[in-house]
Formats: structure tokens, C-alpha cells, sequence
């Protein structure tokens, strides 16, 4: 039989969004909220649009009976899975309020499943332009630190959707394990978003060495656009922290995002 201590914990462990203390929210507060969403939403579309915009209109689109054009993919499809999907998928917790807390984790797990193929056929694409070029694989920075990112991002979604979903069927037995999941889960969730972006930003400076050479310090048109990706990612790794370690409710209540999931 459980004490009265054990009963409040575990009521307090299932607390949802729409369970602050505090429901009423002052000018700043909404203000905020919606600043950070829009933000957020824009510069995260950005990242995929821009990313797709220099890849089609500078380096000639796609086609995997080139290698060169193959790898245009890589970029493409990495941003798009690391960033873009797996961003929306952590600001789901910002954003679903209104939504049962069962809803948004299916939605969290859809965002990040959703990048699953994207990240898979983003490697098998440089991988073998790699192979066909005979250029080396995993001597840079950018591919030491892709491999780490890959290998967080797997272990998180599997961890994640073992603790946060399947351990539901047996909700009251495997609260304390899943209360102890939630910190480190949400730390090294935007551990690895942070990651994901450090390994765009370094590929990306990679590749405008390799392609435009000397004319990348003579601000060309083209390093513009790159440059442009790297600040809209560097942006990116400000606010998404920020959105999901501030607090969902009003100023004055101390409860934070990751500390609900």
C-alpha cells in the first residue's frame, strides 16, 4: 500500500498541459508564445526550402544516374529529416496545449518516424557517390560528427518509444521508470538537435570550400545562400532550446516542457 507522499508523486507525474495551476495567461505570456511559435515554424521551413532552392538552382537538382547530382540529396534530405521534421517534432511540445498528452507523444513519435527514411536515404545517398567518385568516407568532421548524431537519434527514438509508449499498457507499475527516463531523454533530444545542426553547419562550410574554392571569399552569390542556411540553422539552435526549456505556462509558473513529457 502505497503512502501518502507515493500518491501525490504519482499524481504529479501525471500531469498533462492542460493541467497548470496557473490557467490564465497576461499579455507577455501569449506574446511570447506566439513569438516563439512562428519563429520557430518559419525558420524551420526556411532551413528545408533554402536547402532545396541552392541544391536545385546551383547544383543542378537530382539524379541518381550521377553521382555528383546524387549527393545533392544528402543535404536535401538530412536537413529535412534532422532538423525540419525532428524540430516540429520537439516543438509539438510548445505548441499542442489543447491536445491530450497521449496525442502529442504519437505526434512527437510520427515527426521523428517521418525522419527515419529521410535520414536513411540521405546517407545511402552519400555513401554511394562517395563509392562511385572513390572518394573517401568518415575522415571529416562533418562525417564523425554525422555518425554520432545518427547514433543518438537512433538510440533516443527506441528508448523513446519503449519508455513513453509501449510502458503505457502498464502506466501506474512503470511511472518511477519513466519519470527517471524523462530528463535524460529530454536532454540528449536536444543534445541531438544541437548535434544535427553542428554537423549541417560543418558539412555545409565543407562543401562551399570544395565547390567554390577561392570565390567562396569573394562572397559570391552562391556562398551567400550557404551562408544564409548556416545563420538560419544557428538561429534555430537559439530558439528550439529556448521553446521547449521555458515554461508553457505564464511567467510565473515553474513547471517546464520536458519536465511533462
Amino acid at each position: 500500500m502505497r503512502t501518502g507522499r507515493e500518491d501525490r508523486t504519482v499524481e504529479k507525474l501525471k500531469l498533462r498541459y492542460d493541467d497548470d495551476d496557473d490557467r490564465v495567461w497576461n499579455c507577455g505570456a501569449w506574446f511570447e508564445y506566439i513569438l516563439v511559435v512562428v519563429v520557430s515554424s518559419i525558420l524551420l521551413i526556411a532551413a528545408s526550402v533554402l536547402t532545396i532552392f541552392w541544391t536545385i538552382y546551383y547544383r543542378k537538382g537530382f539524379n541518381m544516374d550521377d553521382p555528383k547530382l546524387q549527393f545533392n540529396l544528402h543535404p536535401v534530405l538530412m536537413i529535412g529529416g534532422y532538423i525540419t521534421l525532428s524540430g516540429f517534432s520537439i516543438l509539438l511540445y510548445r505548441i499542442c496545449r489543447c491536445c491530450s498528452h497521449l496525442i502529442v507523444k504519437l505526434c512527437h513519435t510520427f515527426f521523428h518516424a517521418c525522419s527515419i527514411p529521410c535520414i536513411v536515404i540521405g546517407f545511402m545517398a552519400v555513401w554511394d557517390s562517395h563509392n562511385q567518385q572513390q572518394i573517401p568516407n568518415f575522415y571529416s568532421l562533418h562525417s564523425w560528427l554525422g555518425m554520432i548524431t545518427m547514433g543518438l537519434f537512433a538510440l533516443q527514438f527506441v528508448l523513446g518509444f519503449f519508455s513513453f509508449l509501449i510502458l503505457l499498457c502498464c502506466e501506474n507499475a512503470t511511472y518511477k521508470f519513466r519519470s527517471t527516463m524523462v530528463p535524460i531523454h529530454a536532454s540528449f533530444g536536444v543534445a541531438t538537435f544541437m548535434l544535427a545542426i553542428a554537423t549541417a553547419v560543418t558539412g555545409l562550410t565543407q562543401k562551399a570550400h570544395f565547390e567554390l574554392g577561392e570565390n567562396y571569399s569573394q562572397t559570391v552569390e552562391e556562398g551567400i545562400i550557404m551562408n544564409s542556411i548556416g545563420v538560419i540553422l544557428t538561429g534555430l539552435g537559439i530558439i528550439i532550446p529556448f521553446a521547449v526549456r521555458r515554461s508553457n505556462s505564464p511567467a510565473n509558473c515553474k513547471v517546464y516542457v520536458t519536465e511533462r513529457i
